[in-house]
């Protein structure tokens, strides 16, 4: 577990960004991203495996999560995904990152994912948990086959008053929840939440959380000074640097699929690995194989 004395801050032009920073400050840089609802805590168990290995571990909160803070009250408490892809490339340039490994999955995924297509001189490689993970907000309204909408019952909760009402009075309770359906096979994960949990108290955890699943869906707008994100992804860009996909099996909210649907979406060096056993937090139920594809990337 990670000592919480290891959290540090930085400024950047949106965030009071904390993070926590494991290794050598002259170590090749890899930042570790987690998503929804989840914090740090999902690579306890692989920031100081790298560290040790000499490399200069990154992990931020991203926004509305644990102590990371808006820089001001007029900005929008946005979730979308071009939000979390400029706070990555805010947080590279406010700490002198000019290039670095990224590994992310869910919403930290994403924002790898966007970086990686968009600025892939920033990125030395990727890996990814499930894959590409940049949405397809043009297409998100278009329905699925009823085994895939059912898993997604929370975004569209998310996306009704009482949702609002719901995350706010239970998050704790959801949160735990979602952890269950999304990784139903990992045995840790009842003991573990406890650490993680006190992250969703950020007093803007419940305005992203909710601005995120809106957005998506086009019934919310977007933060305008990101516009020009956004459009670059209408079209979904390709990914080009040296990249691996790790897909947990158990994944509650989309299981792998046999055939690897986004194969056509990298056009660098790439891999695909499913993982047994595993759901929807990768780092922290599969750590050995994270480290794994990290280091093959970093050696290769």
């Amino acid at each position: 577990m990670s000592n919480p004395l290891s959290v540090q801050y930085i400024q950047t032009p949106r965030l009071h960004i904390a993070y926590e920073h494991h290794g050598p400050a002259e170590g090749e840089p890899v930042i570790l991203l987690h998503g929804f609802p989840y914090d740090p805590r999902s690579y306890d168990e692989i920031a100081p495996d790298l560290a040790a290995r000499g490399y200069r571990v990154i992990v931020p909160y991203l926004r509305g999560y644990g102590p990371t803070r808006f820089a001001g009250p007029g900005i929008l408490r946005s979730g979308q995904q071009a939000a979390l892809a400029q706070d990555l490339l805010d947080l590279m340039d406010a700490l002198k990152i000019p290039r670095a490994a990224l590994a992310g999955f869910d919403w930290g995924g994403r924002a790898a994912c966007i970086v990686a297509a968009l600025w892939p001189e920033r990125v030395r490689c990727l890996v990814s948990a499930d894959g590409y993970n940049i949405q397809d907000i043009a297409g998100a309204s278009e329905p699925r086959a009823p085994d895939t909408e059912h898993r997604l019952w929370y975004q569209y909760y998310f996306n009704t008053q009482r949702g609002v009402d719901g995350l706010t009075a239970n998050r704790r309770e959801l949160c735990a929840l979602l952890w269950q359906l999304w990784s139903p096979s990992w045995a840790r994960g009842d003991a573990l939440y406890g650490l993680t949990a006190p992250s969703f108290d950020n007093p803007d955890f419940v305005e992203v959380v909710i601005h995120s699943y809106r957005h998506r869906f086009r019934y919310a707008p977007g933060d305008p000074s990101l516009e020009h994100i956004e459009q670059a992804l209408v079209r979904p860009p390709p990914i080009r640097v040296p990249s691996i996909s790790l897909c947990g099996a158990d994944d509650g909210v989309g299981p792998a699929s046999v055939e690897d649907e986004d194969l056509g979406r990298f056009s660098g060096p790439y891999q695909r690995r499913v993982l047994a056993g595993v759901g929807h937090n990768v780092p922290q139920e599969a750590p050995e194989a994270t480290v794994q594809a990290l280091l093959e990337l970093l050696r290769g």
